[in-house]
């Protein structure tokens, strides 16, 4: 993909949450993804004070639960309703950045909360974005992703795009990254494995 192919994608990605933002935090506030959190938090241990970057924070839902942990939380999305949305939700700071084109500062963040928001990188740009976020975290920082799994696809499915990898190749990606893994599992928890879409998975800053 050329520069302004990667422009259009994104562009209809972050419009599409721009424009449904009010649908999407009603119809995903009560999602249950404690076990997310809780596996990010278990792996930062006893850090203290933590600072936690939410890598496609959307409305807030999760920076309001960490904050509620005494974790400072600090948001990041590419609309800018759901930006304003997050802020008014959590009280938290929240930075308007595209996913390809970052803008963070280096050895900042303790954890890194990508819940639902990487499989909107395309491929191409998902071995630098890994690093940049890799940079971004302190020493031996955390990162948490979930992602839909798939077979390395990616299309554009209405005005979102999505990459869906398999778990083999997001390891790989990640390794590639300079991540070590921690752990991995599969959601919704409890469900036989075709019933599991997300792979989510642990790693540590090497």
């Amino acid at each position: 993909m050329d520069t302004v192919e990667l422009s259009k994608l994104t562009g209809s990605t972050i419009g599409h949450y721009q424009h449904n933002a009010t649908d999407y935090r009603n119809g995903t506030w009560g999602h249950d993804v404690s076990q997310n959190r809780a596996a990010l938090v278990a792996a930062l241990g006893d850090k203290t004070p933590c600072r936690i970057l939410d890598f496609g924070c959307g409305p807030g839902r999760d920076l309001l639960a960490f904050k509620a942990l005494g974790i400072e939380a600090v948001g990041l999305d590419g609309s800018e309703e759901f930006c304003n949305m997050a802020r008014e939700a959590s009280g938290c700071q929240v930075l308007q950045q595209n996913f390809i084109s970052l803008n963070l500062m280096a050895a900042t963040y303790d954890g890194i909360f990508a819940n639902a928001s990487l499989f909107h990188v395309p491929t191409q740009e998902l071995p630098r974005v890994l690093r940049e976020l890799n940079a971004a975290l302190k020493p031996k920082g955390i990162l948490l992703t979930s992602n839909p799994r798939g077979n390395d696809e990616q299309s554009l499915q209405g005005e979102r795009f999505g990459a869906y990898h398999s778990p083999d190749t997001w390891t790989a990606l990640l390794q590639q990254a300079q991540f070590e893994p921690i752990e991995h599992y599969y959601r919704p928890k409890g469900l036989p494995r075709h019933q599991q879409p997300w792979f989510v998975s642990v790693w540590r800053k090497k």
